[in-house]
Formats: C-alpha cells, structure tokens, sequence
C-alpha cells in the first residue's frame, strides 16, 4: 500500500455501560477525589464520556445548573409525544379534506 492510498476506517462499535457501573465510576471522581482521567484509565473508558457522566451527576445532584436525568426523559417523552400529535393531526386535516371533497359532489 502506498503513502498516498487511505486505509480504511475502522469501524469502532459503541460500547454501553450499565447504569451501576456509571455511577461507580461517578463516584470514584466525585466522592473519592480521583481525577477524571485516572478513573477514565484504570476502567478503561473515554475520559469524554466519563467527563459527561460526572458532569451530568453534578447537575442531578443540583451542584450544576442544567437539567437532571429525569427532566432530559421527560422531555425526549414530550417531543415523542409531539410528534405523533402532529402527525395525527395532519392525517386527520387529510382525511377531512377528503371527506369535503367527497361529500361535495
């Protein structure tokens, strides 16, 4: 393979982690006093996402101004919700203006 020709990409898969194991590795920072990239290393995760993780902590905890675990799943709720609402909605102003069109003639 020549310098110019490209590998290509890997394809990383994504990796989930368990809610335990998330606030284990919260607390090894929070409670424990560890650095981010510490624990990131000895668990073997990104230091980004447990950056996220105890950053979203915070707020839960109401250290940090933003909104809280259950007020982001509320909110993905109520735009599902929306959504579908407004879908109903326009299949039903489909289906009068069919109904007009039909009953007209």
């Amino acid at each position: 393979m020549s310098v110019m020709e490209e590998k290509e990409p890997r394809s990383r898969s994504r990796r989930s982690f368990t809610p335990e194991f998330k606030a284990d590795a919260v607390a090894m920072v929070l409670d424990e006093g560890n650095t981010i990239a510490d624990v990131a290393r000895r668990l073997g995760v990104g230091e980004t996402n447990l950056g996220n993780w105890v950053r979203q902590a915070r707020v839960d905890r109401g250290e940090r101004e933003g909104l809280t675990t259950s007020e982001r799943e509320e909110l993905a709720e109520l735009r599902r919700e929306v959504k579908r609402l407004r879908m109903e909605r326009e299949l039903l102003k489909r289906a009068t203006a069919f109904w007009v069109k039909e009953s007209g003639q």
